[in-house]
């Protein structure tokens, strides 16, 4: 936006304040905003839900937190953590079912808050989404090549073998994406079903090795921890402990980034037919199922094994060899690579959605959210998220940036929840297919419950993300605040040039 020098604090002032009217926050405007093909239905979202929130983690999660943390009270942790991301959950159906648009917290945000506000918060889902399709990737060519070997396939001890499988994967899905929402929607319905097969052969043969005495009584007497872990949380109250009651809600915010991913259902609103009802729907199913799926598993674990004798590297596999049905481990294999495959895809699916959305924004370039002709989708920001992603996933040490993806997707859960207070107060007439009950407390709640998952990241993890948002906001000043949209609308018109006006003889 041009400013005089008198008029400077203003020209600031107003590109803090301004915000995206309601009315064009779901694609509407004319011009650089194009709207998306509506595939998607209430078990459709649902299917989205599953692909990206069960993935390799539910064959280990609860293992390793039951060794390391909560003993058989675990499983009160996995209750715990499904309450948290059922009251974020809560708060995005509201939200999305009000504003119907890919770009979900971002756009939520922009409408609400204005538009620095949307961009630290576009600027974090960039953060969580990107860096987590490449841990994912990374993570599905490890579990890939132990997979083959599990099954007898020899091959040879180079990491150019993983490295190769990790460009396959991503090259594969980003095509997959790119070239249409409805294949890539058949191929995640394939996927999921698949694994869902095999998450329940694991409770349903397990249940059979189970031995009530390893559950006790869901609780071990605490102890210090062996490692200080160095989160917010230990700064202030010291060294933590490990197991007891303490132990239980310490594993809560570990095994509530399970659960993360629900939000990315939201970013489907805009292709999804009566988004208004359906996404509420979808969202809320979605992590219902999983939460009940991720007890039942745990459940299942904890019940084959006493705490103290789960191996950390493989929980499940071990349990079931241990029991001798060394056949399960295959199950569990061809489960944990479908599993990492429909959250790579969905992944990508999200990142390409919220993107999409700043680039009609005029935040980034607007280049990004071209529609395919051919294909009906914005397969150009799709292919240039599928390079970052195998650029990330092939020269980058992803594996131990993990965190960065979980305060991403947390700091957007506190904007969602307070949005919704907000919201209420200075936009009441708006239509909403879902209301969260008993708010402001239920949002309240949940900020709470955001907040204590924040303070059990890592200090570093909090570093690392001060300067991904420092960079975010330069970015924003130099390029986001100039080519807006919004503030080419405010833009006085030119003046004539001189000898061109209305009475030119």
């Amino acid at each position: 936006m041009h400013c005089g020098r008198v008029t400077r604090a203003g020209c600031v002032l107003s590109t803090i304040t301004r915000r995206l009217p309601p009315a064009e926050a779901s694609g509407l405007r004319t011009g650089a905003r194009h709207r998306l093909a509506q595939v998607y239905r209430t078990g459709d979202l649902v299917v989205l839900g599953l692909g990206v929130m069960i993935g390799a983690g539910i064959f280990s999660i609860a293992g390793q937190q039951a060794a390391t943390m909560a003993g058989p009270g675990v499983i009160l942790s996995f209750m715990i953590a499904g309450i948290a991301c059922l009251l974020a959950c809560l708060c995005y159906a509201e939200l999305s079912s009000t504003m119907p648009a890919s770009g979900s917290a971002y756009t939520f945000t922009y409408v609400i808050f204005g538009e620095v506000w949307a961009w630290i918060i576009g600027w974090a889902l960039i953060l969580e989404l990107q860096v987590a399709a490449a841990v994912v990737a990374r993570a599905w060519g490890q579990i890939t090549v132990g997979a083959l070997g599990n099954f007898g396939v020899r091959l040879p001890r180079s990491g150019l073998v993983e490295d190769g499988l990790v460009l396959l994967i991503l090259v594969l899905l980003t095509g997959v994406v790119a070239v249409g929402a409805r294949i890539g929607l058949r191929a995640l319905w394939i996927m999921v079903s698949a694994k869902l097969l095999a998450i329940g052969a694991v409770v349903v043969v397990g249940v059979a090795y189970v031995d009530v005495a390893n559950f006790g009584d869901f609780y071990v007497d605490p102890k210090p921890a062996a490692v200080p872990s160095a989160t917010v949380l230990d700064l202030f109250f010291g060294q933590s402990q490990v197991f007891g009651w303490f132990g239980v809600f310490a594993a809560a915010p570990v095994i509530a980034f399970a659960y993360i991913g629900f939000d990315i259902v939201a970013t489907a609103a805009e292709e999804t037919v009566n988004p208004r009802g359906v996404v509420p729907k979808g969202m809320i199913r979605s992590l219902v199922i999983a939460t009940v799926i991720y007890i039942a598993v745990a459940a299942v674990m904890v019940g084959m094994v006493p705490h103290t004798a789960i191996s950390l590297d493989a929980p499940l596999s071990s349990a079931f060899e241990a029991a001798g049905v060394d056949w399960m481990v295959h199950v569990i294999d061809a489960g944990a690579v479908l599993g990492l495959t429909t959250v790579i895809l969905v992944l990508i699916v999200g990142q390409t959605r919220v993107l999409f959305s700043m680039a009609r924004d005029g935040l980034i370039p607007r280049g990004l959210a071209a529609i395919s002709r051919a294909y009906h989708t914005p397969s150009r920001v799709t292919l240039v998220i599928g390079a970052i992603a195998i650029l990330l996933a092939e020269f980058v040490p992803v594996l131990t940036m993990q965190e960065l993806v979980v305060v991403g997707t947390l700091f957007a859960f506190l904007f969602v929840s307070a949005g919704v207070i907000v919201m209420r107060r200075r936009m009441p007439e708006l239509e909403r297919g879902f209301r969260v009950p008993l708010s402001p407390l239920l949002p309240a709640l949940s900020l709470v419950a955001t907040l204590w998952l924040m303070v059990n990241l890592r200090v570093q993890t909090w570093t690392w993300f001060a300067l991904w948002m420092t960079f975010g906001l330069v970015v924003y000043l130099v390029y986001g605040r100039r080519h807006s949209v919004l503030a080419e609308s405010e833009r006085p018109p030119s003046p004539p040039l001189p000898g061109r006006g209305r009475h030119r003889r």
